[in-house]
Protein backbone atom coordinates (compact mmCIF):
# COMPACT_ATOMS: atom_id res chain seq x y z
CA UNK A 1 0.00 0.00 0.00
CA UNK A 2 1.29 3.45 -0.89
CA UNK A 3 -0.04 6.71 0.51
CA UNK A 4 -0.95 9.12 -2.29
CA UNK A 5 -0.11 12.82 -2.35
CA UNK A 6 -2.34 15.64 -3.55
CA UNK A 7 -0.52 15.44 -6.87
CA UNK A 8 -1.47 11.77 -7.33
CA UNK A 9 -5.20 12.31 -6.86
CA UNK A 10 -7.56 13.55 -9.53
CA UNK A 11 -11.07 14.04 -8.13
CA UNK A 12 -14.17 13.83 -10.27
CA UNK A 13 -14.98 17.52 -10.36
CA UNK A 14 -18.71 18.06 -10.14
CA UNK A 15 -20.91 20.89 -9.00
CA UNK A 16 -24.23 20.33 -7.25
CA UNK A 17 -27.25 22.66 -6.93
CA UNK A 18 -26.36 23.42 -3.32
CA UNK A 19 -25.98 26.82 -1.70
CA UNK A 20 -24.75 27.42 1.84
CA UNK A 21 -26.10 30.26 3.96
CA UNK A 22 -24.21 31.05 7.15
CA UNK A 23 -26.51 32.72 9.67
CA UNK A 24 -24.19 35.00 11.63
CA UNK A 25 -21.16 32.70 11.91
CA UNK A 26 -18.45 34.71 13.64
CA UNK A 27 -15.47 32.37 14.03
CA UNK A 28 -12.73 32.98 11.45
CA UNK A 29 -11.72 29.32 11.34
CA UNK A 30 -15.32 28.27 10.72
CA UNK A 31 -15.63 30.70 7.80
CA UNK A 32 -12.39 29.37 6.28
CA UNK A 33 -13.41 25.75 6.79
CA UNK A 34 -16.81 26.47 5.25
CA UNK A 35 -14.99 27.38 2.03
CA UNK A 36 -12.78 24.33 2.16
CA UNK A 37 -15.57 21.84 2.87
CA UNK A 38 -18.00 23.47 0.43
CA UNK A 39 -15.48 23.43 -2.41
CA UNK A 40 -14.61 19.80 -1.80
CA UNK A 41 -18.30 18.83 -2.09
CA UNK A 42 -19.06 20.88 -5.22
CA UNK A 43 -21.22 23.57 -3.60
CA UNK A 44 -22.28 26.35 -6.00
CA UNK A 45 -22.22 29.36 -3.66
CA UNK A 46 -21.78 30.49 -0.07
CA UNK A 47 -23.50 33.45 1.59
CA UNK A 48 -22.04 35.07 4.72
CA UNK A 49 -23.52 37.81 6.86
CA UNK A 50 -21.80 41.16 6.39
CA UNK A 51 -20.63 41.05 10.03
CA UNK A 52 -18.88 37.70 9.59
CA UNK A 53 -15.10 37.68 9.12
CA UNK A 54 -14.29 38.44 5.47
CA UNK A 55 -12.16 36.58 2.97
CA UNK A 56 -9.50 39.24 3.56
CA UNK A 57 -8.98 38.00 7.11
CA UNK A 58 -5.60 36.28 7.52
CA UNK A 59 -6.99 33.33 9.49
CA UNK A 60 -9.90 32.85 7.05
CA UNK A 61 -7.38 32.77 4.18
CA UNK A 62 -5.06 30.35 5.97
CA UNK A 63 -7.86 27.98 6.94
CA UNK A 64 -9.57 28.07 3.53
CA UNK A 65 -6.25 27.43 1.78
CA UNK A 66 -6.66 27.85 -1.97
CA UNK A 67 -10.47 27.49 -2.06
CA UNK A 68 -11.38 31.17 -1.66
CA UNK A 69 -11.14 31.77 -5.41
CA UNK A 70 -12.72 28.45 -6.36
CA UNK A 71 -16.23 28.99 -5.05
CA UNK A 72 -18.67 31.85 -5.51
CA UNK A 73 -19.44 33.78 -2.36
CA UNK A 74 -21.29 36.88 -1.34
CA UNK A 75 -22.08 38.84 1.80
CA UNK A 76 -25.68 39.61 2.71
CA UNK A 77 -27.16 42.26 4.96
CA UNK A 78 -30.68 41.09 5.70
CA UNK A 79 -31.24 37.41 6.49
CA UNK A 80 -34.99 37.42 5.85
CA UNK A 81 -34.57 39.16 2.49
CA UNK A 82 -31.90 36.67 1.39
CA UNK A 83 -34.01 33.66 2.36
CA UNK A 84 -37.05 35.12 0.53
CA UNK A 85 -34.96 35.66 -2.61
CA UNK A 86 -33.55 32.13 -2.47
CA UNK A 87 -37.04 30.64 -2.01
CA UNK A 88 -38.35 32.71 -4.93
CA UNK A 89 -35.52 31.26 -7.06
CA UNK A 90 -36.84 27.73 -6.39
CA UNK A 91 -34.58 26.68 -3.52
CA UNK A 92 -35.67 24.48 -0.63
CA UNK A 93 -34.29 25.96 2.60
CA UNK A 94 -33.03 23.18 4.85
CA UNK A 95 -31.73 24.10 8.28
CA UNK A 96 -29.10 21.90 9.87
CA UNK A 97 -30.60 22.16 13.32
CA UNK A 98 -32.11 20.10 16.10
CA UNK A 99 -35.83 20.92 16.32
CA UNK A 100 -38.96 19.02 17.28
CA UNK A 101 -39.58 18.56 13.52
CA UNK A 102 -36.05 17.60 12.44
CA UNK A 103 -35.57 14.56 10.22
CA UNK A 104 -32.43 12.45 10.57
CA UNK A 105 -30.22 13.32 7.58
CA UNK A 106 -30.05 9.75 6.32
CA UNK A 107 -33.88 9.60 6.29
CA UNK A 108 -34.36 12.90 4.44
CA UNK A 109 -34.76 12.51 0.68
CA UNK A 110 -32.54 15.25 -0.76
CA UNK A 111 -33.21 13.94 -4.31
CA UNK A 112 -36.76 15.32 -4.09
CA UNK A 113 -35.42 18.88 -4.12
CA UNK A 114 -34.05 20.44 -7.27
CA UNK A 115 -32.12 23.29 -5.60
CA UNK A 116 -31.02 23.11 -1.98
CA UNK A 117 -29.95 25.74 0.50
CA UNK A 118 -28.25 24.37 3.60
CA UNK A 119 -28.63 26.87 6.40
CA UNK A 120 -26.07 26.95 9.20
CA UNK A 121 -26.85 28.69 12.47
CA UNK A 122 -24.46 30.69 14.58
CA UNK A 123 -22.01 28.85 16.78
CA UNK A 124 -23.75 29.96 19.97
CA UNK A 125 -27.46 30.30 19.18
CA UNK A 126 -28.15 28.14 16.14
CA UNK A 127 -30.51 29.39 13.41
CA UNK A 128 -31.97 32.68 14.57
CA UNK A 129 -35.27 32.63 12.69
CA UNK A 130 -36.05 28.94 12.40
CA UNK A 131 -39.55 29.68 11.05
CA UNK A 132 -38.07 30.76 7.71
CA UNK A 133 -36.81 27.27 6.84
CA UNK A 134 -38.79 24.72 4.86
CA UNK A 135 -37.33 21.70 6.68
CA UNK A 136 -34.74 20.88 9.31
CA UNK A 137 -32.38 17.94 9.39
CA UNK A 138 -30.37 16.62 12.30
CA UNK A 139 -27.39 14.34 12.59
CA UNK A 140 -28.03 11.37 14.87
CA UNK A 141 -25.59 11.42 17.77
CA UNK A 142 -24.89 8.70 20.30
CA UNK A 143 -22.83 10.40 23.00
CA UNK A 144 -23.91 12.64 25.85
CA UNK A 145 -23.22 15.82 23.89
CA UNK A 146 -26.18 17.08 21.86
CA UNK A 147 -24.32 19.39 19.49
CA UNK A 148 -21.21 19.57 17.35
CA UNK A 149 -19.17 22.22 15.59
CA UNK A 150 -21.18 23.92 12.84
CA UNK A 151 -18.63 23.02 10.14
CA UNK A 152 -18.44 19.39 11.23
CA UNK A 153 -22.22 19.20 10.88
CA UNK A 154 -21.94 20.85 7.45
CA UNK A 155 -19.37 18.28 6.31
CA UNK A 156 -21.50 15.35 7.44
CA UNK A 157 -24.61 16.83 5.82
CA UNK A 158 -22.83 17.62 2.55
CA UNK A 159 -21.58 14.04 2.41
CA UNK A 160 -25.13 12.73 2.77
CA UNK A 161 -26.64 15.24 0.31
CA UNK A 162 -24.05 14.66 -2.43
CA UNK A 163 -24.11 10.91 -1.88
CA UNK A 164 -27.87 10.88 -2.47
CA UNK A 165 -27.87 13.35 -5.36
CA UNK A 166 -25.05 11.67 -7.25
CA UNK A 167 -27.05 8.43 -7.29
CA UNK A 168 -30.02 9.96 -9.14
Amino acid sequence: MEQLTHYDIENKQQQFPITIVCDAIRTRENIGMCFRISESFGVEKIYFHENSPTTENRIVKKTARNTLNQIQHEAYTNFETLISELKAAGNTIIGIEITDKSIDIQDFNFKNHEKIVLLLGSERNGIENINLVDKTVAIPMFGRNSSMNVIHSLAITLYEVTNQISKK
